[in-house]
């Protein structure tokens, strides 16, 4: 099993990565990493456009669900055939939003261990036909070493992170629902979701001054490219609604 993650994900990343540090005027490690990281955020869209899209589409019909939370509330078997229905009529799968995310963490993790062998490994293992460099240096736009903490970078991040979190959608229970016990669910859901937005950037900064600024550089690109990916798709979506209204 490891040695086919190795063949499949691991090896062919880290040879991209020396590939696009060797092309790179300057051999700098920190411009591959840029590149690498939009290179696989191409790779990834579509399962991140079905994530938010999935996710959006969820939110919006939260008050269709606490409608049905409500009127089913003593029967759980009715209330889960009502909201399977809802899901269905309105073409939305309740996964769609997870699944993708799950897809995305072996190839993760070998982004990870890519970016811990670029910085710390003395002999790469690269393709014959891909010229090896034997170290790479760590020393990126000239004043950056991505093989140290950088405190800086984690807060940034986390900045970002919060950024991130606060642009998905989150819907308010109805208040005619909010004092009535069918919504409490909906309503500490509600609650829960705001506090992610603070949690995810706090511990965005909290690992991130544990980490080289290598991967807080490719966490702090993917970031931006998460940003970009989410306003487009918001907007896309939000302009073809309006034109089912029309």
């Amino acid at each position: 099993m490891i040695q086919l993650f190795n063949t499949i994900l691991y090896q062919p990343f880290l040879n991209l990565l020396v590939f696009l540090y060797n092309i790179f005027p300057g051999h700098d490690l920190g411009w591959a990493i840029v590149l690498l990281t939009i290179i696989i955020k191409i790779i990834l869209h579509p399962l991140s456009r079905q994530a938010i899209r999935g996710q959006k589409s969820i939110q919006e019909l939260q008050p269709k669900l606490e409608e049905l939370k409500k009127k089913y509330a003593g029967d759980q078997q009715k209330q889960s055939r009502a909201m399977m229905e809802l899901y269905r009529e309105n073409k939305v799968n309740p996964f769609s939003s997870c699944l993708p995310i799950l897809i995305q963490f072996p190839l993760l993790i070998a982004v990870f261990q890519v970016f811990r062998a670029g910085l710390t490994s003395a002999n790469l293992p690269v393709y014959s036909f891909i010229h090896n460099p034997g170290t790479l240096s760590v020393l990126a736009f000239g004043f950056l070493n991505l093989a140290e903490r950088n405190i800086f970078l984690a807060i940034i991040t986390g900045a970002l992170q919060y950024f991130q979190t606060k642009m998905l959608p989150i819907k308010k229970p109805a208040p005619e629902f909010v004092k009535k016990d069918g919504a409490k669910d909906e309503s500490m859901m509600t609650m829960m979701n705001k506090q992610m937005q603070f949690m995810m950037p706090i511990m965005t900064v909290f690992i991130g001054i544990s980490l080289p600024s290598g991967l807080m550089l490719y966490w702090l690109v993917s970031l931006l490219l998460t940003i970009l990916e989410q306003k487009i798709i918001f907007s896309a979506t939000t302009k073809q609604a309006g034109n089912q209204v029309i």
